[in-house]
């Protein structure tokens, strides 16, 4: 006692060992963290011992591997089979000892058995189900409350069974493949079927794909396995995983699909032999017992859960099933013709078993249809069903004894017009057809009650699959419980998760509030039961087993070892790929000189050298650069930064380069090649890169970068000499100029300062100048270098589209006066446009000088026109000479250079062109548009055109309102901080100016150059481009009058598109705010037309036809103004109504009306005011409706709506009346009506039209589905809700009865309806959710279906 006590005493004083060990494998879904205390003197056995017991895999199934320390490198397994300690094995006491958990040969751990510590690798290969458990009681992961345990579903199943993977919404799929599965006569008899190769593709096969299904069920070690194969063979593409389908209708469906494929095998009638039985379908005549029948066939029993138009669900299954055979009695208006007795008689009718298959399917009908709300519901209510069914009650004898019975069949045909039949087509008429089940037609009625009595004892039937269903009839979730004939355990196979149930959780299946909640605890909690029942007949001289392993045909055998193969396979690529390192690869190919990217792919164990020949390959660089001129160095793409390279370590693993195998890298590498007479720079950590740019003065050009490394703490006078060795030019002339963010450029002028202080970081942008010039002396802000850098930095590239018939060549000949291809002229021609700057006059001034003699030049250049080859020639040479007659013409500069830096002033500030309401304006897709095609007569004349006289034309505002020049140049003037331009100044705001008007911006350089451009093929024939240089802080409006001798008119004329990614344009209209939201390469579209100005507004204006097929026809663009009155604005249409549309009407023919949507609204009369009375927006649209006779609306308090008479007894409607009230009240509404159609007014009876006008609706639902007649007394409240015009009304007369219609009638009409409500995109009738049609294909195409449904 003693000694044991000192034994644990010196335990007590042991050091410990803390041991971390992560579980690495993919055995389960959650790799675990187990974390182990051991004394010192531990040996390695127990170690092994107590991690299998924790992580719970068999002990000798698994390594365990150093994760950290100075084993670190180590790679080798610890051995399990050592006697050392723990401590002599290297663990350290006192600190974290990292292990990993793997796989060991190449082979995943075994999981340990529940209730069992240790078992054999027989036990692990065995095919069937569950692993063996001894004197296992319950387990973990059964259900212990209300739902399954949350390990249950996360934790791979330790059941021994396999789950199926969840497509997307195949969990239908998936409950039926697991109970097929689970059926043993099922499995064997599809093990037995041979698939030849040489016959069909496998891939449709659709009994091979299920075999092979079958097969991995059983021996694959995976947790879940895909089902994309069997959905293959089936024809399905992806997009049906996405389709919720219900498991009966598949059951079907495949079983058809099966007996197509096993035509002429032995599974010809395997579906008959194990899923289908035979009923009678009878009349018995109650007078003389003369009964009529039919044998039908079924593969399942429908049972109904509610009766129709019952409250009170049945109770039970067994309730069901006496409902499903209950006979009805046939009398009164429902008599049966007696063939015998020759007249009608009362007569029962029923149905009435004959067989009953060996597998029994019940289908519990819990989805029906609400005839109230006119939607398909789920009936949650509680149904119960026996684990043991005696079916021998259902089988009725009593009719068998009658004497006066005969037998015959109707219409002579067995199987014809039951709706139990599932049209399977198979002869009962020999006793081959029926050798499964129990058969009660015999030749006596003796015969049959005998059979009958002697077999009842032997039709019961053993539950084995719960189908359950989960949600409503909208959708949901499917899941089955299915027993195992193995064991007699229940199971639970929800998709990829498998566990173990008990029978209280079948229970929990059956539906109702009152049981307890099922799978979903909480989101389904009512809604999760039973919906399909699969009862097997318990016979054990029949009931068959699974097949063992050594009982597997050969090809079985076969198969078994090919997909072990597969996986085994399968298993090794995922461990090369858990090995491997992605990273993302660039490159600058050395003569394409264009940066590469690609993703490297490198196991960790690869060095760097081979990782560099696995690049050289993957940027094919063979042709290009040697080998040996290559190598890899970290790099960060984002701020393009190299970050260091790996001198010295080109036989270090990529693993220990890049920190192990992650899933993302916060670098990048890069592919770096040299001449073969450079030499690689080395790259250290903390270095900084810098992009250095050579300014020349002279040529106004900035060469490419050159790169050039740095450290932060380096002067700047440390880092001219650096710049100066990698350029070549002095560092006591260089100037420096730092890019710290966009657009913000700051000098280097004092040298002492670091690197670091003037805000470099680990990529940075410098320009250099370096001349002897003058220009060094000047202010920074005042110089050259400044200027010229800022304008480098705002200037972008824009591609401009003009239109295709521009009238450019005949605008520059009048207003310019230019003899064509003298280059000298242009020179005279553009300072004469230019002009005094001084002499400029207001816009109005202008405009009212020149409205008639543009009119006159409108129709000069019409007659000019018709010189086409004379016009043409010029036009082409203008093109390639002109240039904005803006510019100023530097004559030292070339003529191809048309640069623009010109000095402009306001002279007249009130007159600004100002921003307009709306952003852009959705373009028609045409060069004009309809508005646009009068451009210089339009009647509302306030548009800002060109003075033809006068050669100088204003700028109207054509000063950027923020100019980042001036704001820049006052903030340095004034000695203070630069700061980088905020959001307010680039906001094109009209802030620029003060409340008096007057201008606060002093002198713009704006820069401009325009060359042509041959655009791609397919950019249209004909069409001119221009490439344009421009500075993006130009405002739209001086950017415009820049376009204006390229596009031949003046820029309040045409418009300006932006073109999108989508090839979707845009107007731009906001004339003061700049280019800033364009960037480079970004494409613009002019098209001719008139601009807008301030309070003006592009309105699209359609035609209203309602008695017509597509009552919403499009017809010009106009252009409404603020402040101006309805009838001005339809004074304005008149003339344009005229000419592009042919309407020739009057003012007093015609109404506007507001349009949202195709919906025509508010009555808009003459004498509202836009803006004031009306709302206004851009991008706005108005119907225009064509009056009958004299405009009714005069007052807003008035109330339009159009009316429509159903006809019933004619089953038709008539066309559209409106009808005006002088209220809001249903009495007047019918009134009015009563006054139209001649009903009388106790008879009238309407109903509010649903949807989009004309609210269609099929003639064959609007008697029923409106709602006719509201209990309301005035038109705007619940349920109508009409308070403005153009609410549809239909009306009928209450006593007109509706048209009997004859089936043919019916479907006739029905296909007419169906192609008109399509032809104007309304539905028929209402669906919640456009369903697809389950449909199997058997040739595995979707273009053809040979399915039966």
């Amino acid at each position: 006692m003693k000694k044991k006590f000192s034994q644990v005493e010196s335990a007590a004083e042991e050091p410990r060992v803390l041991c971390i060990i992560q579980d690495t494998t993919n055995s389960k879904t959650v790799n675990e963290r187990v974390t182990l205390n051991l004394p010192a003197s531990t040996p390695l056995k127990r170690l092994f011992e107590d991690v299998a017991s924790k992580v719970g895999y068999v002990n000798g199934t698994f390594d365990l591997m150093w994760g950290n320390g100075d084993n670190v490198t180590d790679t080798t397994p610890i051995d399990q089979n050592s006697d050392k300690t723990i401590l002599d094995a290297g663990f350290e006491p006192g600190k974290k000892n990292f292990l990993h958990l793997t796989d060991k040969d190449g082979e995943q751990p075994h999981i340990m058995p529940e209730e069992s510590g240790t078992t054999d690798d027989s036990a692990q290969d065995r095919f069937i189900g569950p692993l063996p458990r001894e004197g296992s009681v319950g387990c973990t992961n059964d259900y212990v409350s209300q739902s399954y345990s949350y390990s249950s579903v996360l934790s791979k199943s330790e059941t021994g069974y396999v789950g199926l993977v969840n497509q997307a919404m195949t969990c239908y799929l998936n409950s039926l493949l697991q109970t097929l599965f689970m059926t043993p006569e099922f499995r064997n008899a599809l093990y037995k079927w041979e698939f030849e190769e040489s016959e069909e593709d496998p891939v449709t096969s659709i009994p091979y794909q299920l075999q092979r299904l079958f097969v991995l069920l059983q021996t694959s070690k995976k947790r879940a396995i895909e089902t994309t194969d069997v959905t293959r063979s089936f024809g399905w593409d992806s997009s049906e995983a996405w389709q919720q389908h219900d498991v009966q209708e598949l059951c079907r469906v495949m079983f058809d699909a099966l007996e197509q494929k096993w035509k002429q095998t032995e599974q010809a009638d395997l579906i008959n032999q194990l899923y289908q039985g035979k009923l009678k379908d009878y009349v018995r005549c109650l007078e003389c017992g003369y009964e009529g029948w039919r044998i039908d066939t079924y593969l399942d029993i429908p049972l109904v859960i509610r009766p129709y138009g019952s409250n009170q669900a049945f109770a039970s299954v067994e309730e069901a099933l006496h409902a499903f055979i209950q006979p009805e009695i046939l009398d009164g208006p429902n008599q049966y013709f007696c063939e015998r007795c020759k007249k009608k008689c009362d007569a029962r009718k029923g149905l009435r078993f004959l067989h009953f298959p060996y597998l029994l399917t019940l289908q519990l009908k819990r989805f029906d249809f609400d005839y109230t709300t006119m939607h398909r519901i789920k009936l949650n209510d509680r149904m119960t069903f026996p684990e043991e069914l005696d079916m021998s009650v259902f089988i009725d004898v009593e009719d068998e004894k009658s004497p006066q019975t005969e037998s015959c069949t109707d219409s002579g045909a067995e199987n014809e017009g039951s709706c139990h039949s599932d049209q399977m087509s198979n002869d009962f008429s020999n006793d081959d057809g029926v050798d499964e089940g129990i058969c009660l037609e015999s030749n006596s009625a003796a015969e049959r009650i005998s059979k009958a009595g002697s077999e009842k004892s032997s039709l019961l039937y053993e539950l084995f699959s719960v189908m359950v269903h989960s949600g409503s009839a909208a959708g949901g979730h499917y899941y089955a419980c299915i027993k195992s004939f193995s064991d007699d355990q229940w199971y639970s196979f929800n998709d990829q998760h498998v566990s173990k149930i008990t029978q209280e959780d079948i229970k929990k299946t059956y539906g109702g509030s009152s049981g307890s909640r099922g799978y979903y605890s909480s989101a389904f909690a009512s809604s999760t039961n039973a919906y399909m029942l699969i009862y097997r007949l318990k016979d054990p001289t029949r009931n068959a087993k699974f097949l063992e392993a050594h009982e597997y045909p050969e090809h079985i055998k076969q198969l078994v070892q090919k997909e072990r193969e597969l996986e085994e396979q399968e298993k090794r690529q995922r461990e090369i790929e858990r090995n491997t390192c992605k990273i993302k690869l660039f490159c600058m190919h050395p003569t394409k000189q264009i940066m590469m990217e690609n993703k490297l792919e490198v196991h960790k164990d690869r060095t760097l050298k081979e990782a560099v020949e696995i690049a050289y390959k993957l940027m094919d660089l063979e042709e290009a650069v040697p080998l040996d001129c290559c190598r890899l160095v970290k790099y960060d793409e984002f701020h393009d930064y190299l970050e260091r390279s790996y001198e010295g370590e080109e036989d270090t693993p990529m693993g220990l380069l890049l920190g192990g195998v992650k899933s993302t890298y916060m670098f990048d590498l890069l592919l770096e090649t040299r001449k073969p007479d450079q030499i690689f720079q080395c790259y250290k950590p903390g270095e900084v890169m810098v992009k250095v740019h050579v300014v020349d003065l002279k040529t106004e050009s900035v060469a490419p970068p050159i790169s050039v490394r740095a450290y932060l703490n380096q002067t700047v006078s440390e880092f001219k000499q650096l710049i100066s060795k990698a350029t070549h030019l002095p560092a006591e002339t260089m100037r420096v100029v730092l890019e710290r963010c966009y657009n913000d450029l700051r000098l280097l002028n004092v040298s002492s300062k670091t690197l670091k202080a003037e805000g470099f970081f680990r990529s940075n942008k410098v320009f250099i100048e370096s001349s002897e010039s003058l220009d060094r002396h000047v202010a920074y802000t005042d110089s050259h270098l400044w200027k010229l850098l800022d304008r480098h930095a705002n200037t972008i590239r824009l591609y401009v589209s003009l239109p295709e018939q521009s009238p450019g060549s005949q605008f520059r000949r009048a207003v310019y006066q230019k003899s064509s291809g003298d280059s000298g002229n242009l020179d005279e021609a553009c300072e004469r446009v230019k002009g005094p700057v001084g002499n400029m006059k207001s816009v109005e001034a202008i405009l009212e000088e020149s409205t008639e003699k543009l009119k006159s030049l409108s129709l000069q250049q019409q007659q000019e026109g018709d010189n086409g080859d004379s016009s043409k020639s010029t036009e082409a040479s203008d093109f390639e000479n002109i240039e904005s007659p803006l510019n100023e013409i530097d004559s030292s500069a070339s003529a191809e250079n048309r640069e623009l830096e010109n000095q402009i002033q306001i002279s007249d500030p009130e007159n600004l062109q100002s921003e307009e309401r709306s952003d852009s304006d959705v373009n028609n897709d045409r060069s004009t548009s309809s508005v646009d095609s009068d451009i210089l007569s339009s009647s509302h004349s306030s548009d800002t055109l060109c003075n033809v006289d006068n050669a100088p034309l204003p700028l109207a505002n054509g000063l950027d309102s923020h100019s980042i020049t001036s704001s820049r140049r006052s903030k340095a003037n004034q000695g203070k901080k630069e700061t980088w331009d905020t959001a307010e100044e680039d906001s094109g705001t009209d802030s620029e100016y003060d409340e008096s008007g007057k201008s606060r911006g002093e002198a713009q350089y704006m820069y401009f150059k325009s060359e042509p451009y041959t655009a791609d093929e397919g950019s249209g024939e004909g069409q001119k481009w221009l490439m344009v240089h421009v500075d993006k802080r130009i405002t739209l409006s001086a950017f415009k009058q820049h376009l204006e001798p390229f596009v031949g008119v003046p820029s309040s004329h045409f418009k300006v598109f932006r073109v999108y990614a989508s090839n979707q344009e845009f107007e731009s209209v906001r004339l003061n705010e700049t280019l800033s939201s364009f960037s480079d390469d970004n494409k613009i579209t002019i098209r001719l037309g008139r601009a807008l100005k301030k309070g003006e507004y592009r309105v699209k204006v359609y035609q209203l036809l309602v008695n017509e097929p597509e009552p919403c026809k499009f017809l010009l663009d106009a252009v409404f103004a603020k402040g101006m009155t309805v009838r001005q604005s339809k004074e304005e249409l008149l003339p344009q109504l005229r000419e592009q549309c042919g309407l020739d009407l009057t003012i007093d023919r015609f109404r506007l009306r507001k349009k949202t949507w195709k919906n025509p609204g508010t009555v808009f009369l003459d004498y509202h005011i836009y803006e004031e009375d009306i709302n206004i927006s851009s991008n706005w649209e108005v119907f225009l409706e064509i009056l009958d006779g004299v405009e009714k609306m005069k007052s807003m308090s008035q109330l339009a709506v159009l009316s429509r008479r159903w006809r019933p007894s004619e089953m038709k409607l008539d066309s559209f009346q409106e009808v005006v009230l002088e209220s809001s009240s249903v009495e007047e509404l019918k009134e009015k009506l009563s006054e139209i159609s001649g009903i009388p007014l106790e008879n009238i009876e309407f109903a509010k039209g649903r949807g989009t006008f004309p609210c269609d609706i099929s003639i064959l639902e609007i008697h029923q589905d409106l709602d006719w007649n509201p209990k309301v007394s005035t038109l705007n409240v619940w349920p109508l809700y009409i308070c403005d015009d153009g609410a549809v009304i239909f009306y009928r007369d209450k006593t007109e009865e509706l048209m009997e219609l004859t089936d043919e009638q019916r479907n006739e009409l029905m296909k007419k309806e169906s192609s008109r409500l399509q032809k104007t995109g309304h539905r028929v009738t209402y669906s919640p959710r456009k369903e697809k049609a389950l449909k199997i294909y058997l040739d595995g195409a979707p273009n053809k279906d040979l399915t039966q449904d």
